[in-house]
């Protein structure tokens, strides 16, 4: 690992760990946790979001990708009887969605009739079970070649998808810089700042728009991410639409809950002449998944 990619690494670890300094009880449990694993190669996200089929939304308090595993923290409520209930359907819910394997530290005590929190050193010892399970589970998956080590940065890198062959909004392709992006469509130049750019060979564009309020421009993207409406502050004409405009792949610009700013798929969008007009321009999403070789993007473009 580079000394840039283990700065990222480390940076995200920081902020990550810092979303939960408000929680004592799952600050506490997993920084013991992440302190105890010391190991770079296996990823965790704290309140990783989780969305079933139904479109319900939840969060788990400690999540570790590559493992298909997850770790929930019950606090004091957890004990209440309608809570353990929720908990149960919520559990059935996550483990359908994702196929993940659940556990859970509680740090009260289930035999009492009123709550009583644990002794640190008892729940020090459900730490202790946790992470022997977690490395267990690494070398299961070491075996099976299913296990590969956690490069932060390498979500970012454009080989991953050229490798890949597409790019699918589903595996959230995201870039750091607008070159990163434009290097799965075979770009080889230098450090690129443009909002547009054309595959050659084809009509369509690469577009890294801003899709909220700036200085000049009102954009948006739906709830569904399947429309990007374009217009003005000060309600003036846009003007004609310009065929840069008919046939883009979109790269929005988005801040993570971390901080950084990235570039992420959110697929091809054909500008809608029906709904458009002079003061705003309108574009509806196509495709959520792009091939990338030759014949695909020529095929792409002749559909639109």
């Amino acid at each position: 690992m580079t000394i840039e990619n283990k700065n990222l690494q480390d940076n995200y670890i920081l902020n990550m760990l810092s979303k939960i300094k408000h929680k004592k009880w799952e600050l506490y449990i997993i920084t013991r946790i992440i302190h105890l694993l010391n190991d770079d190669e296996i990823e965790f996200v704290c309140q990783q979001h989780v969305k079933t089929r139904d479109n319900k939304r939840f969060l788990m308090d400690l999540c570790f990708p590559q493992l298909k595993l997850y770790c929930e923290i019950d606090e004091g409520q957890h004990k209440l009887q309608q809570h353990s209930i929720n908990d149960q359907i919520r559990k059935e819910e996550i483990i359908d969605a994702t196929d993940f394997v659940e556990k859970r530290i509680k740090i009260y005590k289930e035999n009492d009739d009123e709550l009583k929190y644990k002794k640190l050193v008892k729940i020090n010892c459900e730490i202790n079970e946790f992470v022997k399970f977690v490395k267990k589970r690494k070398k299961e998956f070491i075996n099976n070649k299913t296990f590969e080590p956690w490069i932060f940065s390498k979500k970012y890198y454009p080989s991953t998808y050229v490798n890949k062959g597409y790019l699918d909004i589903e595996d959230n392709p995201s870039f750091l810089v607008i070159k990163d992006a434009l290097k799965c469509f075979g770009y080889k130049g230098g450090h690129l700042q443009q909002g547009t750019w054309q595959i050659k060979g084809t009509s369509i564009w690469l577009w890294f728009p801003k899709l909220f309020k700036n200085k000049e421009w009102n954009n948006s993207l739906s709830n569904d991410l399947k429309k990007i409406e374009m217009e003005k502050n000060d309600n003036s004409k846009i003007g004609t639409i310009q065929n840069h405009q008919k046939n883009n792949l979109v790269f929005a610009r988005f801040k993570t809950p971390l901080g950084e700013m990235i570039y992420k798929f959110i697929g091809q969008f054909c500008i809608s002449y029906k709904e458009s007009s002079e003061y705003k321009h309108v574009y509806i999403r196509k495709n959520t998944k792009i091939y990338l070789n030759e014949n695909s993007l020529k095929k792409l473009d002749m559909e639109n």
